[in-house]
């Protein structure tokens, strides 16, 4: 990220456009706004348009306006986005999803800056603007395809910038999480084990959806304090596949999710359930394996998961090695947990694990 704000600065200095290319909810939007801030035309508009979101006909009018009576429901001339930007940026999200002849009007207006006003008799003026454009799509690729013309992509690919995602800068996550308590005003904190499972998370939804994840987790805390518990609800909406490849839903997964929703407790619904054989050790590993993979390999953190006091901790810790079901802490710590449940912990170690936990909790 340091190297990408330095060529961020860069890019600010001059007039080249550029490209943002980066997985959604990665934040391309702030460096196309950051790129404004820093250049000379830092008071002049920064008008931005989505692509993606509009229809060709309504996309075309937005970008190029259009005259009274050019088309049903035209009661009036409209300038349009690239008016409004005149001596400024105009910066177009998801450009990738331009149509063929939408991406052809662009390419006109980039070579020569002229503009043709939908229902206008003639080229208007020049607009002077200086283009950066974003997309989450492979561009070559969608060039190899034939849905992107080659020539628009060496125009607008002038400057380059990739803005990685988030699961690849997971040292970020801390600083972003007080950046967005700050921003709102909010005078709370994330304990270490929630901020670690925050760190093995996935991310696919990127910074957009750290952001969502820190606004449940702090209204589902209703204190100044956010911990694991907290947290890995707003993970169960990503689905499979979370924390590594795609898997079929198990019932460990029914079983996790009505603990930590509390629809569930441990000592009167699960307890009874496994001591009836109503199932087997292979869930209770497989439950145990999902609460220390959210917790980082902390035993007791699984406590707080699962509803249970911390009172229970050593007859927890005594009930899962009577069973041969107690799983070895070390893989979860390392940083890549695996994503099968955890193998059980060997008989001469399980004294070395419960000493470990009580150290840990001292």
């Amino acid at each position: 990220m340091r190297a990408l704000m330095v060529s961020v600065q860069r890019a600010a200095t001059g007039l080249a456009k550029v490209l943002i290319t980066g997985e959604s909810g990665v934040g391309k939007d702030v460096i196309a706004h950051e790129i404004h801030r820093l250049s000379a035309r830092a008071e002049r508009p920064f008008v931005a348009l989505n692509c993606a979101g509009l229809p060709e006909s309504l996309l075309e009018s937005e970008l190029f306006g259009h005259t009274r009576g050019s088309f049903t429901g035209a009661y009036r001339d409209r300038p349009g986005k690239l008016q409004l930007a005149h001596r400024g940026t105009l910066f177009l999200d998801e450009v990738g999803d331009m149509s063929l002849r939408m991406q052809a009007l662009l390419l006109r207006f980039l070579e020569n800056g002229e503009l043709q006003v939908i229902g206008g008799d003639s080229l208007t003026a020049r607009a002077d603007v200086r283009v950066i454009a974003a997309t989450h799509r492979d561009l070559a690729a969608r060039v190899r395809e034939g849905l992107f013309r080659e020539d628009l992509l060496y125009r607008l690919r002038v400057i380059h910038l990739r803005v990685p995602p988030l699961r690849d800068r997971s040292d970020d996550i801390e600083p972003l999480v007080r950046h967005f308590l700050t921003s709102r005003g909010l005078d709370m904190s994330f304990t270490r084990e929630a901020l670690a499972a925050m760190m093995r998370y996935h991310w696919p939804g990127n910074i957009r959806e750290l952001q969502n994840v820190i606004e449940q987790a702090v209204w589902m805390s209703g204190s100044d304090c956010v911990d694991v518990e907290h947290v890995a609800p707003c993970f169960e909406s990503a689905g499979p596949g979370r924390f590594g490849k795609e898997r079929r839903r198990q019932r460990a997964d029914d079983l996790h999710d009505a603990l930590v929703t509390r629809a569930t407790s441990f000592w009167e619904d699960v307890h009874p359930m496994f001591l009836a054989r109503d199932m087997t050790r292979h869930d209770l590993r497989e439950l145990v394996h999902r609460g220390l993979l959210t917790t980082g390999g902390n035993y007791r953190a699984v406590l707080r998961l699962y509803g249970m006091p911390d009172d229970d901790y050593k007859r927890f810790l005594n009930f899962l090695a009577a069973h041969d079901c107690s799983l070895d802490v070390r893989p979860y710590r390392d940083g890549a947990p695996p994503v099968a449940a955890g193998r059980p912990v060997p008989a001469t170690l399980r004294t070395a694990v419960l000493a470990s936990s009580e150290r840990e909790s001292a």
